[in-house]
């Protein structure tokens, strides 16, 4: 009896152990993705056509003419785009600000007009530099006329020449080897050169603000960003940042407060862009960039760090810069020390799409100083987990009055207070803050800063987006820094971790425990069946 009870147990375990081993066979054979996405394919055929324009502005008789100045050409445009001016005056393109409503400051306006960032620091006072990216001619200080449309430049925008650019230093003004003519005639939707003309040079140089936006996006490929690659799509930036009466979709975080008329990956690829539920059940809380954007300034380097403090010194009298190995500015005495990084892993946070910013005037709360917050947590319903770059450095501040300091940097020759020109931080902080509005005490020092940049830009290949390893780990998480959640696979909870590891054991000697069970019920019930049999064969007759 032993051994047929041992016998016909080892056989049952040995079945379940098969079924069991089978199952798991059968789900890896079985499982196939699907790797065909209709949604991407509708998005594919909707971007591969590109538009035809309607006009040939060559053919205008208004335009074949010799302009003496960019103003006429403007004048020109209006003679058919009669309303357009008001639009683009309308825009935060041409006044440099928006007007929001800021928790603890309230309804306020925030831009490049008032807003510090711990690059070039600010516009006030260097407007005939800085005004080689605003949309307009003339803004060679703190009273432009922003009501003369006039000054509108239409050609920076949509010229398709790839002829038109900006002067150095010069107001806003094309520089002189423009040929204005020819570029009036060659007008047409803003395309990816005209955007960056700004765009990518940010902060005086390539790359050197974002991170993620720089010249080789107009001719990348698919591995450097699978929208913007002429391998791919080969869209232009309108074909995400729409625009409406001149009203792009779209704001610059550094610049911007609130979380309306940003445009978002959703608005394309939709809530549920994926054939897994698992992975759609994360955009609730992680973005899009978080995953597809793995590592950004891909192909040129981009700045981390800028340390205004080691700025001054001179070689001889003279300033001087030097450079690394690939061509990046390690010191400039106009600007100071910096730290550049290629290929670089974004740093996380909990972002919700509302901001403030460092408005000059304001006292210093903390340091480092924080030149914007993003605002966000993993308890704001509306927060997700969002890809930055963190730039870090120090700048001057008036150590009285407690503010940060808006210099005058630029001139065009010595002798008045520029620091790009007199290398002399108390004249250029009380000119340029007195130019602002402000007064300064005289006493001046440097100060920590940080400022925080989305990237939302380069993105990889699906293969290449951010493995679920790469985040649900227990050393060197993409995530490891941001805490206050729990993270599966990162984080430790002694309850929850025992009673998952119980519910494994339990469900483990469940399966067992009901073959054994179902084991000992069929012996038992061969056992009763025998002896039934037995029984009624050894019955006495009546």
């Amino acid at each position: 009896m032993n051994k047929i009870f041992r016998d016909r147990m080892f056989k049952n375990i040995l079945f379940v152990f098969f079924l069991v081993v089978i199952a798991l066979i059968m789900v890896n054979v079985l499982h196939n993705e699907d790797t065909y996405n209709l949604k991407l394919e509708m998005l594919r055929h909707k971007y591969a056509l590109k538009k035809i324009p309607s006009v040939n502005h060559s053919k205008l008789p208004e335009l074949n003419k010799a302009f003496k100045t960019p103003q006429e050409v403007t004048e020109s445009c209006l003679l058919c785009h009669t309303e357009t001016h008001k639009e683009i005056m309308a825009s935060s393109h041409w006044n440099w600000e928006r007007v929001s409503y800021v928790e603890g400051r309230g309804i306020s306006s925030a831009g490049k007009k008032n807003v510090l960032n711990n690059f070039c620091i600010g516009t006030s006072s260097n407007q005939q530099s800085c005004a080689k990216c605003h949309i307009g001619f003339g803004m060679s200080d703190n009273h432009f006329d922003f009501d003369n449309a006039r000054n509108v430049d239409c050609m920076v925008c949509h010229d398709t020449s790839e002829e038109y650019m900006k002067g150095t230093s010069m107001a806003g003004y094309p520089d002189r080897s423009v040929n204005l003519e020819k570029v009036a005639q060659s007008v047409g939707a803003p395309n990816k050169n005209n955007c960056g003309s700004c765009h990518y040079f940010g902060g005086g140089g390539n790359n050197v603000k974002h991170g993620d936006l720089e010249v080789a996006l107009n001719s990348c490929s698919r591995e450097v960003d699978v929208h913007m690659g002429a391998n791919g799509m080969n869209m232009d930036c309108v074909a995400c940042h729409t625009a409406e009466n001149h009203q792009m979709l779209g704001k610059l975080y550094s610049v911007s407060s609130d979380n309306t008329n940003r445009s978002t990956c959703e608005q394309c690829h939709t809530n549920t862009p994926h054939h897994s539920n698992v992975l759609n059940r994360h955009g609730s809380k992680v973005s899009c960039q978080a995953c597809h954007i793995p590592v950004y300034a891909k192909e040129n380097s981009t700045k981390m760090a800028w340390k205004w403090s080691d700025a001054g010194k001179l070689k001889d009298g003279e300033p001087y810069e030097e450079d690394d190995s690939l061509g990046n500015h390690n010191y400039m005495s106009i600007k100071g020390s910096f730290v550049w990084e290629r290929n670089v892993q974004p740093d996380y946070i909990w972002f919700n799409g509302t901001a403030d910013q460092y408005l000059i005037g304001d006292t210093i709360q903390s340091v480092p100083v924080k030149m914007n917050t993003l605002h966000g947590s993993h308890n704001d319903r509306l927060s997700k987990i969002i890809p930055v770059k963190i730039h870090v450095g120090d700048q001057p501040y008036d150590k009285i009055y407690n503010r940060l300091i808006q210099p005058k940097l630029y001139s065009e020759h010595e002798g008045d207070s520029a620091f790009w020109k007199d290398f002399d931080w108390a004249k250029a902080a009380e000119a340029g803050m007195e130019t602002s509005g402000f007064p300064v005490s005289g006493q001046y020092g440097f100060v920590e800063t940080v400022m925080y940049w989305p990237v939302n830009h380069m993105v990889s290949p699906k293969e290449q987006a951010v493995g679920c390893a790469e985040c649900h780990t227990r050393e060197n998480g993409r995530l490891a820094k941001l805490t206050g959640f729990y993270l599966p696979g990162r984080d430790q909870n002694k309850t929850l971790d025992g009673f998952g590891y119980w519910m494994f054991i339990l469900t483990v000697f469940g399966v067992f425990g009901h073959a054994i069970i179902r084991i000992i019920a069929n012996i038992m019930k061969d056992k009763f069946e025998k002896q039934i049999i037995n029984y009624k064969d050894h019955k006495p007759e009546d």
